[in-house]
């Protein structure tokens, strides 16, 4: 079982000392999430009741490749990975050479977690359909891996042509989301699967059925448990190989009480306690 930092909702400016704990902790993969802006939504969010989204306008979203291009600097043996990255509302030629580049000056640190989305107005607004997303992001993921290759590549109505930079070996790509769409889609073009919401075992059951059991895949799975390394142990032997926290969501009082709600130091207090009392019995 490996231990991915769940990262949403952090202030930009944390990130870097974030990464640098993170991977003194033991954590293998940061992730942080991917909104182009904030607005009063139409499109429902589908994972809340009420459909609102969780934030405001006054919620971080950074930009993806940059903030992983800075904590990779930061660091030397931690991954990223977007949970996940909306693709299809980017051309296929600026979510090739992001992340690309960013495999290139991590050290081949990147997976890329990648999702249709749910957020109407963000494909409206960088000229992409909203309603084909699903059919080309099937197209995008083989030209995508095509594409780091380097080699030179023909695509539909352009030249031949290939991009540079491209890291020596592949990056990995795994498929958010638990609809049938989303499931076949990971099964069938990934290299493993990323929840998209934190699952009972009665939730979670059924969608690992799913999932390839033939080959090698990983099962990225946020857990509706109390953190706990015999826990952990139960789902890895289910076929989760690794799951994502945010260990401060789970601050004691007394921690707030010591290092106050929100702040970088309640966020490293909080992980290390979880790397003492949960990564470091595996």
């Amino acid at each position: 079982m490996r231990f991915w930092l769940g990262a949403s909702f952090v202030p930009t400016d944390q990130f870097v000392e974030l990464a640098r704990a993170a991977e003194r902790c033991g954590f293998d993969t940061l992730t942080l999430s991917d909104h182009i802006f904030y607005a009063d939504f139409a499109s429902p969010y589908p994972y809340s009741k009420s459909g609102r989204p969780r934030w405001n306008a006054g919620t971080h979203w950074p930009d993806t490749w940059v903030t992983i291009g800075a904590m990779a600097a930061a660091t030397s043996t931690l991954r990223f990975s977007p949970n996940v990255y909306i693709a299809p509302a980017r051309d296929l030629f600026t979510v090739a050479k992001q992340v690309s580049t960013a495999a290139v000056l991590s050290g081949e640190r990147v997976t890329f977690g990648v999702g249709v989305g749910w957020c109407k107005e963000e494909f409206q607004a960088t000229g992409q359909d909203f309603h084909t997303r699903g059919r080309r992001l099937d197209e995008m993921i083989p030209a995508l891996r095509e594409l780091w290759t380097g080699s030179t590549v023909k695509l539909d109505g352009l030249p031949e042509l290939s991009i540079c930079p491209t890291p020596a070996g592949n990056i990995p790509i795994y498929v958010g989301g638990d609809s049938e769409a989303a499931l076949t889609r990971a099964s069938r073009l990934g290299d493993g699967w990323i929840g998209n919401r934190i699952y009972t075992e009665e939730q979670l059951d059924p969608v690992l059925a799913k999932l390839p059991k033939d080959r090698p895949f990983e099962v990225v799975a946020p857990l509706a448990v109390m953190p706990d390394a015999a826990v952990y142990r139960r789902f890895a032997a289910k076929g989760v190989t690794a799951t994502m926290a945010a260990p401060w969501w789970l601050a004691t009082p007394e921690e707030k009480a010591e290092h106050g709600e929100g702040t970088l130091e309640l966020k490293i207090a909080t992980m290390e306690r979880f790397a003492e009392e949960v990564i470091a019995k595996f």
